[in-house]
């Protein structure tokens, strides 16, 4: 079978190519997916880069989320049929035409859900989720987030509306504001324009802002903590800039605010299923009705992955870039 592998760690763009793999034969308990469609998350390219927490053997199969259809079952499955559609996230081994899976994980897909949202589903919409219950803003509380056009943040302010948070989208682009009112988000603010924290001001009124969602690091959580109420939470969400976090003692100390960390993969190993099967159901509840809408930059083919790499690392994507099967 077809597939995207790396035989050494480095830049994605460089170092996945295409390869060939004997079709894998699940075991007790697992079944075997034909790949439909494969998103390019960043946690793929930072594994591929050798950068993650974890580190895969090599030569490795690129890929944690993705959506198919059921090809074979192992011994004892009982909950699935063959032919049946379904979804997962925190998988290994998605980019090829066929992987393995712990039956228990796969998620049937209805429908009303196309492929194109099924595939990116979990993996961030999950997360989102995680960091909202986490930071436990209630309807009618005021949260604001920075890298808002990307799939986290596309999500966060998708769900907020659905729940009636009141949510601020930073973007870095002013084209950005207008890529997410075009998704029926409102309360947006690109830094490109200088009085952005003025009008970041205006929308809650005499509100405080209570959490903030921070993607970026480096001066952009300091930014968002200045602008931030007393007693506040701005939760680490992720490190787009590559520095450290640069927050006024000030702010900290004077406004008794605090900062929390948030990773989606310790996170969920602390999950309860009954709390996952909650969350999936609320997101597939969402995309089903339309409230939940996650943009498509390019489609690539397994022959591809370099160039889909090089495309998922381009700024300024309007959404994800995939892989097809």
């Amino acid at each position: 079978m077809r597939v995207i592998e790396y035989k050494a760690f480095g830049d994605p763009a460089e170092v996945l190519v295409s390869g060939e793999r004997p079709v894998p034969q699940p075991g007790p308990g697992e079944i075997r997916v034909r790949m439909t469609l494969s998103p390019i998350h960043n946690h793929d390219l930072w594994t591929i880069r050798g950068s993650y927490g974890v580190k895969p053997p090599l030569p490795a199969i690129g890929g944690t989320e993705a959506v198919g259809v059921v090809d074979a079952l192992g011994a004892g499955v009982a909950n699935l049929s063959v032919g049946q559609r379904v979804m997962a996230a925190g998988l290994t081994d998605t980019w090829a035409e066929y992987f393995l899976m712990n039956a228990q994980r796969a998620i049937p897909l209805p429908d009303s859900v196309p492929d194109e949202l099924g595939c990116q589903l979990v993996a961030m919409p999950i997360s989102a989720l995680m960091a909202l219950d986490d930071l436990g803003v209630k309807p009618g509380e005021w949260l604001i987030q920075n890298a808002a056009t990307g799939a986290v943040g596309k999500t966060i302010a998708m769900i907020c509306q659905a729940r009636g948070i009141n949510v601020i989208n930073v973007v870095r682009r002013d084209a950005g504001v207008g890529e997410l009112e075009a998704l029926g988000i409102s309360n947006n603010v690109s830094t490109q324009d200088p009085g952005w924290m003025d009008k970041v001001k205006m929308f809650p009124g005499s509100d405080p802002i209570l959490y903030a969602i921070d993607s970026v690091g480096a001066k952009e959580s300091g930014q968002l903590m200045s602008l931030l109420g007393e007693g506040a939470t701005l939760m680490s969400f992720g490190t787009m800039s590559g520095g450290n976090m640069e927050i006024s003692s000030g702010d900290l100390i004077f406004k008794q605010a605090k900062v929390v960390g948030f990773w989606g993969a310790k996170r969920s190993g602390k999950t309860a299923p009954v709390d996952f099967v909650r969350m999936i159901g609320e997101l597939i509840t969402l995309a089903s009705n339309g409230q939940l809408n996650l943009p498509v930059e390019d489609i690539y083919g397994l022959e591809d992955g370099a160039k889909a790499a090089a495309a998922s690392m381009e700024p300024g994507r309007k959404g994800k870039v995939l892989i097809r099967g």
